[in-house]
């Protein structure tokens, strides 16, 4: 059922058509809007689109959950961009019901990434500023993976929070990256996204580098420092990197993916000096 109101949702617009009244129902497709070239076709948003700076000051129609409905309408919008997987499907199915032009676009791996930016420039009319960004994004993902990608692979866990501890799986884009910088998630193969994991698990995995994502400080390390025997505690490969550039699915993965790459260098340099 999911799948078939997505793909009813997905109508593409005319080709002569140029959207310039768009609402975003998620931060990364603000963001991506942005990127497009069509930031200041952006007349509506949700909670948390603070990125570029000028996201801030459009008007919020509710969060990634739940929408204003009559906001929307108020707002008049040509075209409405939802996010798979994020965007409730009786979110869409209501708004279609509403005679609102949804376009959902897809930002589950880095090869979506590029094809978004391009949605968005078409949806927009803003094709040739779409192109050229997108293709810059793909180059920078692709020398990446020339790089990196066949590097000796060390084991990695990600760790999205540490009270509760959360991480990711082998599905989310977090993970993607890793695996193009040479990384292995240790918990790629659990089923949920985000999953809860506890301390004894990490233990048992043994990994040889630990990642948050979660705030640079003391206390998220504090808890495996008293685990010596884990090979990330015990080769110091234990780094922060920002979340802002890592978690959500917009262009900016690419200098993401950039730390994350160059951090699973340092961390098997250090590996190696450690034996």
């Amino acid at each position: 059922m999911l799948l078939i109101v997505f793909a009813l949702a997905c109508v593409p617009l005319p080709a002569a058509f140029a959207a310039s009244r768009i609402v975003s129902l998620a931060p990364n497709l603000t963001e991506l809007a942005f990127a497009a070239g069509a930031g200041d076709r952006i007349v509506g948003t949700v909670e948390y689109s603070d990125y570029p700076k000028q996201a801030t000051t459009i008007p919020r129609i509710g969060d990634a959950f739940r929408v204003d409905y009559e906001r929307i309408l108020a707002l008049q919008p040509d075209a409405i961009l939802a996010w798979q997987p994020g965007t409730p499907p009786a979110t869409v199915e209501r708004l279609r019901s509403l005679r609102l032009t949804v376009n959902v676009i897809r930002t589950q791996r880095l090869a979506d990434i590029g094809a978004a930016v391009r949605d968005i420039g078409r949806i927009a009319g803003t094709q040739a500023l779409a192109a050229a960004e997108a293709d810059r994004f793909e180059r920078d993902i692709a020398s990446l993976r020339q790089e990196y990608g066949a590097r000796s692979p060390v084991s990695v866990f990600l760790q999205i929070n540490d009270r509760p501890l959360y991480t990711v799986n082998g599905a989310q884009i977090m993970s993607e990256v890793i695996g193009l910088c040479g990384g292995v998630n240790i918990f790629s193969s659990l089923n949920e996204l985000a999953p809860q994991v506890g301390v004894e698990a990490v233990i048992a995995a043994n990994p040889e580098v630990i990642i948050t994502t979660g705030p640079a400080d003391a206390e998220a390390f504090t808890q495996w420092r008293r685990w010596p025997q884990i090979r990330a505690v015990h080769a110091q490969n234990l780094y922060a990197l920002s979340p802002d550039d890592l978690s959500r699915s917009a262009t900016r993965l690419a200098k993401g993916a950039r730390d994350m790459c160059r951090t699973l260098q340092t961390a098997r340099d250090r590996l190696w000096h450690s034996h």
